[in-house]
């Protein structure tokens, strides 16, 4: 029997744990739902790093256009520069200045491809979206300008921009071929200027069916006039499973997990700083007033400057009481998620930590910097576990670490109420929206 063809667009960078736990859960869903013979092929910023999950995938390809700053990125790997050098941004404008050519050898060459003929530019990717019966979106936050509580500045507009074009054209692509779209839980805004919403408001209402992972994001939807059917659901992360190592030795306990990080080039060099120490001295008092042990979990490691690993170096180095806590560096996702369910509480300025923490049930404190983080909480009726990154202090973080450490009996209850029944309506909501873009 033919397999059923599923190909994945917009899918990120590996070196970000939580963007490998929604690849792993969208096609462990995908899998579920369709109860058949499914190939998988993905268009992804990433190619080597999917590659190296070993997921059973036909194809691992690039997009149809390349983002500048993972291009830039790429190049500074391998070529063993920073961010901040000259060749990076040369080699980000340069990437810039080709996603115009790009565009229009994309578009010769699936023109040819809708005739019979071959392709020239892109041809797997091209023949993958030809071939296929359904096109995902993959969960994430693959349509916003920024993100909430943080400051914009050119190089995040520019960065943003760049992506959002590369994503619209994917969805203009896949329906010019007429394959049905389905956007899987996602995020949606925020939006600090029309370009980000024109463009958005285009590529969103290309698809046929959108699914949206909270609920200020399911009221951005409303806002911005889109007419394609929208379910609120939550994150397909929550359905991740683990059969990842324990601890490698006899901690101590109680342990708390903690997952400091923020974007590049959002904070400045004295925010950092003050970032740095509010967690320092915070998790000094909390060990002090609780007796339990910290073990750091860097989330985002890509080696640049300020990824997750360095700050949790950095808030290492300033704590008195370094000796009760520990960086342990995960290789994957599933050690990771093997960790957090071992953790009697987690602190987090990620998204994902705080999502594989609740499947858990695992109380988490969210220092929050975007509205896909107070969203989430919102859904589990955790509002109160969340701190702004904007009001991080020493004095801030202590007392939501108070409030959190001393309710984690009462949050546990809740999430296992609340934790099955997300995941049941997840399940049943990427069903339906499949079912409905396969008919239409």
């Amino acid at each position: 029997m033919c397999p059923f063809k599923v190909h994945l667009i917009h899918v990120g960078n590996m070196a970000n744990k939580g963007t490998q736990a929604l690849l792993m859960s969208d096609i462990s869903v995908i899998k579920d739902v369709l109860k058949g013979n499914v190939a998988f092929s993905v268009s992804t910023t990433d190619v080597e790093g999917v590659s190296q999950l070993h997921l059973p995938l036909e194809a691992v390809l690039p997009c149809i256009i390349d983002i500048p700053y993972e291009r830039a990125d790429y190049y500074a790997k391998k070529f063993r520069f920073t961010r901040e050098s000259l060749r990076y941004k040369s080699f980000a404008i340069a990437s810039l200045i080709s996603m115009p050519i790009q565009m229009i050898l994309s578009l010769i060459s699936v023109i040819l491809v809708k005739v019979g003929l071959k392709a020239f530019y892109r041809a797997e990717v091209l023949e993958r979206l030809k071939g296929c019966r359904v096109v995902v979106s993959y969960s994430d936050d693959n349509f916003k300008e920024s993100a909430s509580l943080l400051p914009l500045n050119i190089y995040w507009l520019v960065t943003w921009w760049s992506m959002l074009i590369s994503r619209t054209w994917e969805i203009f692509i896949a329906k010019f071929l007429s394959k049905p779209v389905v956007v899987f839980p996602n995020s949606v805004g925020p939006f600090r200027t029309w370009i980000g919403r024109l463009l958005s408001k285009i590529a969103l209402n290309l698809c046929d069916y959108i699914l949206v992972r909270e609920p200020i994001s399911y009221d951005r939807i409303k806002t911005l006039g889109i007419k394609v059917p929208t379910i609120l659901t939550t994150d397909t992360t929550l359905l991740f499973n683990s059969k990842g190592a324990m601890l490698p030795e006899n901690y101590g306990t109680p342990v708390v997990g903690a997952s400091p990080g923020f974007y590049s080039h959002s904070l400045s060099k004295s925010e950092v700083g003050k970032y740095v120490l509010a967690h320092a001295k915070a998790l000094d008092k909390a060990i002090e007033k609780y007796r339990f042990s910290v073990v750091f979990m860097p989330h985002y490691v890509s080696g640049f400057r300020y990824d997750d690993l360095e700050i949790c170096k950095l808030v290492l180095s300033k704590m008195k009481k370094a000796d009760k806590a520990k960086i342990i560096n995960a290789s994957n996702v599933e050690e990771f998620k093997a960790l957090i369910n071992q953790m009697d509480m987690v602190i987090s300025s990620r998204m994902h930590p705080a999502v594989l923490a609740a499947s858990g049930y695992v109380p988490a404190l969210c220092i929050i910097y975007d509205h896909k983080q107070s969203g989430f909480l919102m859904s589990l009726g955790l509002s109160e576990c969340a701190i702004s990154i904007s009001e991080v202090s020493f004095e801030t973080l202590l007392s939501k670490i108070d409030y959190v450490w001393n309710s984690r009996d009462k949050i546990r209850k809740l999430l296992k109420k609340e934790v099955p029944e997300l995941q049941k309506q997840l399940r049943m909501s990427i069903a339906f929206a499949l079912a409905r873009a396969l008919e239409l």
